[in-house]
């Protein structure tokens, strides 16, 4: 079995300029492709993307413009000689499609459930990445630990979990802080 690092997409690897669409608008975030690389040489972990797309949806982006976008973060990463293993998304919306449909969206754990059964995943050691209650809430309801990046939306995404009494494993302000945290928990627990 494999230990993985769930990553949401927008806000967490790629600069979310609100519904991220077309391939040039693509900006990684600093320190990104440097903390998927260590998470990936250190300890082997795969690195999988968890993505609630819910413009499709909405009909402001096609199924093609979200593969596109993933296409540009794969090329980007690899120019730092790293890369994302799987990208899972969600393209539904309650608001627009029916409750089967939407089952996948954040913050329900369908997409790491999902991706654990079929990249062979341990969820026991595995964690999640996010700037939003979604990202942290689907990782506590899929088992595994859960960091949320410090971001101008801190404040309300805190206040969403504390009344569900849901909170991160860890608070990062930035995300290879999020990365160092994994790297010595992980290593703590081997």
């Amino acid at each position: 079995m494999y230990n993985a690092v769930f990553l949401d997409r927008d806000g967490t690897i790629n600069l979310d300029t609100n519904y991220v669409k077309n391939p040039d608008d693509v900006i990684i975030l600093p320190h990104v492709p440097e903390g998927i690389r260590k998470l990936k040489e250190l300890f082997g972990f795969k690195i999988v993307v968890i993505s609630n797309q819910a413009g499709v949806a909405k009909g402001l982006m096609t199924l093609n413009d979200v593969h596109l976008v993933n296409e540009k973060i794969q090329l980007l990463l690899k120019e730092y000689n790293t890369e994302i293993d799987a990208f899972y998304f969600c393209p539904f919306h309650p608001d627009y499609d029916d409750e089967e449909k939407s089952k996948c969206r954040k913050p329900s754990p369908f997409m790491i459930l999902k991706a654990s059964k079929e990249l062979n995943i341990n969820l026991n050691k595995s964690y999640m990445i996010g700037d939003r209650s979604s990202d942290i809430e689907a990782g506590f309801n899929a088992g595994v630990k859960s960091i949320l990046l410090s971001s101008e939306i801190i404040d309300k995404e805190l206040e969403q979990l504390k009344k569900k009494n849901i909170f991160p494993s860890y608070i990062a302000n930035n995300f290879l802080e999020a990365c160092e945290f994994i790297i010595k928990d992980f290593g703590g627990n081997n």
